[in-house]
Parts: structure tokens; sequence; C-alpha cells
């Protein structure tokens, strides 16, 4: 496989988040009378509101107060969540390789547009980057392939056989392989490896710093150097 361009997720692949977003939800669905175990709601982290809502509420539900919900929720991750989020180690390292490499690198998250603005400064990789795409760009979240779509536009002309999503969820998968691209497994948000291989992650590492640690074997080295996989 020969890859010139990488759409990376963020919540839970780039920046330690899941359980915050978990906690939020859970939170918020208590506000409106609803009492989700945090388990539950934390399998579910990955799609945007518009996919985890209808998980949990009715449609009578969704159209009485499933905005507002939303929204309560969003508040309560900007003002408590959001602050305590903090990178996983070595993503500037591995971005700043992949672009050494040649590689273009765009971001395709469910999450707001002010709240991937924020991870984007803390990353501190604004310079390594090609654009970003949020919940705010598409109408529809992972597992549909929408947020994918909406990055290929900000990557331009590229063929679909040489670009790669990194992600942390099977909804990351299963939105890439609908648009017939392969999908490269991080485990730090939570997910198990073999969820992530079922979905049909091509390999599977760690997080970040282990794919830069192993990146001279991953799909991602250049080909005359790499020796597989793991």
């Amino acid at each position: 496989m020969v890859v010139s361009a990488l759409i990376f997720d963020v919540d839970g692949t780039l920046v330690d988040s899941v359980d915050l977003h978990a906690d939020a939800w859970r939170r918020a669905f208590q506000h409106f009378g609803r009492d989700i175990p945090f388990e539950r709601i934390r399998r579910e982290i990955g799609k945007g509101a518009d996919q985890l809502m209808p998980v949990f509420l009715s449609p009578e539900e969704l159209r009485e107060f499933g905005d507002a919900l939303n929204e309560h929720r969003g508040e309560l991750y900007q003002r408590e969540m959001l602050p305590r989020v903090r990178p996983f180690p070595k993503v500037p390292e591995l971005f700043q390789r992949l672009r050494d490499d040649g590689r273009r690198i765009v971001l395709a998250s469910s999450a707001r547009q002010d709240e991937l603005d924020a991870y984007i400064e803390r990353l501190g990789i604004r310079q390594l980057i090609e654009g970003a795409t949020s919940a705010d760009d598409v109408e529809r979240s992972k597992p549909h392939p929408d947020i994918f779509e909406a990055a290929l536009d900000r990557l331009g002309s590229v063929d679909l056989r040489e670009v790669a999503v990194v992600g942390d969820t099977p909804y990351d998968a299963e939105a890439a392989a609908k648009l017939g691209i392969a999908t490269i497994g991080l485990l730090c948000g939570g997910f198990p490896e073999m969820v992530l291989i079922e979905a049909g992650c091509i390999a599977v590492y760690q997080d970040p710093a282990d794919l830069l640690a192993r990146y001279g074997t991953s799909p991602l080295a250049p080909a005359a150097g790499r020796q597989g996989a793991s």
C-alpha cells in the first residue's frame, strides 16, 4: 500500500477525551430524566449527536427535547470537560514524520468546530495539517462516510487507494470502508483490538507514539523499508 494522504480522527485518537465526552453525555441525559450507564454511552462515543442520541431516545423524545439535550451537553463539555482534555504523546512528531515523507494530513472529527479548534491549538499541529472537518460541516456523522468525504474535499485530487484513515473506533473503519479507504486503528480510545480488526482495520497500534515507534514496519512506511505491520 502506498499512502500519499492521511485522514486522522481526533477524539480518542489524538486527544484523550473519550471518557470526558461520555460523562458529559451521561450528565446531559440525567438532566433530562434519563439515567443511562456510563459504559453504555462510552461504547457509542465516536458517533456524533445525530447518531448517538437515537440509540438512547425514542423518536418522540428526540423531537421533544433532543436539540435541547445536545445543546446542554455541548455547554457542559465546553465548560467543564474541554479544559481537562490532554493530547496523546508524540502527535506533532508523528505528523512531522509524515510530512517529511511527503504525506498530506487532514483532520476529520465528529466534534463541534470550536472544540476542534481548541484541540488543534493544544496539539500544536496547525502548521502540519492541510485542513480539518468537523460536525459543523456535515449532516450525518460516523459511521456514515460524510465527514471523510468532506475531508477528501480538503485534500482535492487524490487517489482513494493512496488514502488511509487513522482512528480509534469501529465507526471510523466502517465509514472509511464505505469509501474504499483503509483504516489504521489505535487502541487509546478504549475499543478492544478485535473490535477494530472486525470493523476492518488493516493494522492496530496502541497510540500515536506506538505508531511512530513502529513507523518503519507500519502501512505508512515507505514501501522499500517496510517489513510488515502488526
